[in-house]
């Protein structure tokens, strides 16, 4: 029998428009054009999996005025690369994406405060742990979801899983928006991780990439100009060009639409529902620079995703606190500033207490609140913090030493703390140079006693941050500062009186017996890594420290 289909395409400036697909054996079936800019058709077709493609008078400039060429469905859930088409699954007589039903939608996920959030590379991340038919693969990261639960962290923000060409990107140039990466897995396997992320307790932010697209975006070849600025948005900054640029000033009087708002509003909305996102990491706001339509986009996505939290994150480098609430469109920013000027100092070529107090209190640099800063060692973009200390030739041991009091830093300091995968063991690689050539986590590493100690010292680290509210708070003190000796001593604390203290060492001199005035007071004080007791004296602390090193009191 089968059921009438509806087939629609928005393309309000071009001629004529027919589909073609494997149900018509590749010949055209017309579309009719309405006053709302829509082409539309319906085909009966049964249940099953067809191909399919929208053959079309262009707009674009790089076509003939009103060439007929093929393209693949911009809104395409799913789609064939190779073949260069969309494909649709009928089922019950409507369209689906999978037959994916979501088994932990009710589970209570950590509140923006309370995260600790791991970057990863779908790929990347799953090396040679997991069975060959889960490397690389969606099923390779589920396969590795205890592990990140032993570590402690509870959320993953994942690099781009939108489909790119070929089967290895970064996926920073995205062609089809509404299509999940299949050299990965199955749009089912990726609602397994997200569930099976959310049954653990685990939030799952996407990289959102909303200022250019790839050459060949279906949208490029439709209307070029509809969609696209014309020229580069920014001549004066070509390297930070990447592709065609969405236009989100462009206004269709004719139908009352802005076609950029609309088409990435739906790309938000459909990741939300159908996907069951947390959050997103928007990439390139510095360059998309709309913070109209960023505020736009936001609250469409708080209204989406109600009643649960949902997370913004703009990567704007250099970071700024003109991007992030109460004024700004998003929740909080990439805070570069912390990794550029937390390397010096730990590397001992730089001290300086004025920037390292306004790098671990955000504060002083305008933002408002803990959530308005995701704090990091490295990224993606960045080299991995043992490569950088080794660049400055710091090896072995030594660079442990160094790696844990950036990681106390990282941890204790106001705002979220992000890693980068295999920070946490100490995994070392260079930062690709190609972003189409694979760099699996070298997880051989773990094993190692260093690397193992490492992570040990993470998991504690990230233990006591999500146990003590003091470090999830807006408070922060500096009450002891030595620009001599390089010592830093601050206080983080809450409403319930829960209390934290950190000193630390950035000199290459052990100091001991050291005196550090005006410890807080309180009945009990125990150091947090050796859980032993200590005095504070009327006259402070005395308490050994040992070089490139941070203590935690408790």
């Amino acid at each position: 029998m089968g059921s009438l289909i509806e087939f629609t395409l928005f393309a309000p400036r071009n001629k004529g428009a027919a589909l073609i697909g494997s149900f018509s054996e590749w010949k055209e079936i017309p579309m009719v054009k309405s006053e709302d800019g829509y082409f539309r058709t319906q085909v009966k077709l049964e249940d099953g999996v067809y191909q399919y493609k929208f053959r079309i008078q262009s707009k674009s400039p790089n076509f003939a005025l009103d060439e007929w060429v093929d393209v693949i469905d911009p809104k395409a859930t799913d789609v064939n690369e190779a073949e260069k088409s969309s494909i649709v699954r009928i089922k019950d007589g409507q369209r689906i994406i999978d037959t994916y039903v979501w088994q932990h939608d009710e589970k209570p996920l950590p509140e923006n405060r309370e995260l600790v959030i791991y970057e990863m590379h779908v790929a990347d991340f799953t090396g040679d742990e997991v069975g060959l038919d889960k490397r690389g693969k969606y099923l390779g990261v589920i396969a590795k979801l205890d592990y990140l639960v032993e570590l402690g962290v509870n959320a993953i923000e994942l690099m781009p899983v939108n489909e790119y060409p070929g089967n290895y990107s970064w996926g920073y140039k995205v062609r089809h928006f509404f299509a999940t990466e299949s050299s990965y897995g199955s749009t089912e396997d990726l609602k397994r991780l997200i569930d099976e992320c959310h049954g653990r307790g685990i939030r799952v932010f996407m990289d959102g990439i909303y200022n250019h697209t790839d050459e060949e975006c279906p949208l490029m070849r439709i209307d070029r100009n509809y969609w696209y600025y014309e020229h580069m948005h920014y001549p004066e900054d070509p390297d930070n060009y990447w592709g065609p640029e969405f236009d989100y000033d462009n206004y269709d009087e004719k139908l009352d639409v802005k076609p950029a708002w609309k088409y990435v509003g739906d790309v938000v909305q459909f990741w939300i529902k159908e996907y069951h996102i947390d959050g997103i990491r928007f990439d390139a706001v510095r360059q998309l620079a709309n913070f109209e339509f960023l505020g736009w986009l936001v609250k469409q996505g708080k209204n989406h995703a109600a009643p649960k939290q949902f997370y913004n994150i703009a990567e704007h480098i250099p970071d700024t606190n003109t991007v992030v609430r109460p004024d700004g469109p998003l929740d909080a920013c990439w805070h570069e500033s912390f990794r550029y000027f937390i390397v010096p100092y730990i590397s001992g070529e730089t001290f300086e207490l004025k920037q390292l107090k306004q790098i671990l209190d955000p504060r002083q640099q305008g933002y408002a609140t803990a959530t308005n800063v995701i704090n990091y060692l490295a990224t993606h973009d960045r080299e991995r913090l043992l490569r950088e200390l080794g660049d400055r030739g710091i090896f072995d041991a030594e660079a442990f030493k160094r790696a844990k009091l950036a990681a106390v830093l990282l941890m204790t300091a106001m705002g979220i703390p992000m890693l980068w995968m295999g920070e946490e063991f100490g995994e070392y690689q260079q930062k690709s140079k190609d972003v189409t050539k694979p760099q699996k986590i070298n997880w051989s590493l773990l094993p190692g006693e260093e690397n193992h100690n490492l992570f040990e010292y993470y998991q504690k680290l990230i233990a006591l941050r999500k146990q003590n509210l003091a470090l999830q708070s807006d408070n922060i003190e500096f009450f002891y500062e030595n620009a001599d000796d390089k010592v830093l001593a601050y206080t983080r604390w809450d409403e319930q009186n829960s209390c934290v203290v950190v000193v630390a060492n950035f000199s290459d001199q052990n100091l001991n017996k050291y005196k550090i005035l005006g410890f807080p007071s309180a009945e009990y004080w125990r150091d947090w890594l050796t859980n032993s007791k200590v005095e504070v004296g009327g006259e402070g602390l005395v308490t050994d420290l040992p070089s490139y090193t941070a203590k935690i009191f408790v």
